[in-house]
């Protein structure tokens, strides 16, 4: 018996630098072509990198679509029962996303991005969010999220406005890091997952 291949493909995140993950992304139809290979590829993408996330325009598409599986946070220990059962579980897709309402004391977490391997900063986030939107079968959704499952959409949900994590950094962490993602750019990074360099040499 022969196995069936999967259709489904590990697509290059692309580096820090390149001007998608610049672009303030479009909304998407439920006609857009081919939007569940694209949901596919996705996941297998975030899960071949060991993410928790993943925006459209980090594999080069400039539309507001992006998803969240949580799941690996519930392995931190100081999550308390009520948390750790609503993050071990949440998987979720996110299509043409708009953050309602941030509220609560901001909270720092070290945060990280496939897009900018070998970074990690703490980010001063809100802890609670309204969120609109749609689901991958365009049913439409307004929902209340905390905690870290919050967190990991505000990360994404600033993908599609454009928005990095290293924006929200102090002038001196901004300067310090600098040169690590001068280098990112260009290649020179450990990255263990395909990615797609703005600024890397052609190989002769």
């Amino acid at each position: 018996m022969i196995k069936e291949k999967s259709t489904t493909m590990v697509l290059p995140i692309v580096a820090y630098g390149d001007p998608v993950l610049r672009k303030e992304c479009e909304d998407i139809d439920k006609d857009y072509p081919n939007l569940e290979a694209l949901l596919d590829n996705m996941y297998e993408t975030m899960y071949a990198a060991s993410g928790v996330g993943l925006a459209a325009p980090q594999i080069g598409k400039a539309i507001r679509v992006f998803l969240v599986d949580a799941s690996p946070f519930a392995d931190e220990e100081e999550m308390g029962k009520e948390e750790f059962e609503l993050t071990s579980n949440f998987k979720r897709t996110f299509i043409n996303a708009t953050i309602i309402e941030e509220s609560g004391d901001e909270w720092a977490f070290n945060e990280g991005c496939l897009s900018i391997p070998d970074v990690r900063e703490d980010v001063f986030r809100q802890p609670n969010i309204k969120v609109h939107y749609f689901d991958e079968n365009f049913k439409e959704h307004t929902e209340d999220f905390t905690g870290i499952v919050a967190r990991v959409i505000q990360h994404e949900y600033d993908h599609i406005e454009g928005i990095l994590f290293t924006d929200k950094l102090s002038a001196l962490k901004k300067r310090l890091i600098k040169g690590k993602l001068t280098n990112i750019s260009k290649g020179k990074t450990n990255a263990d997952y395909r990615m797609r360099y703005p600024n890397a040499k052609k190989k002769r």
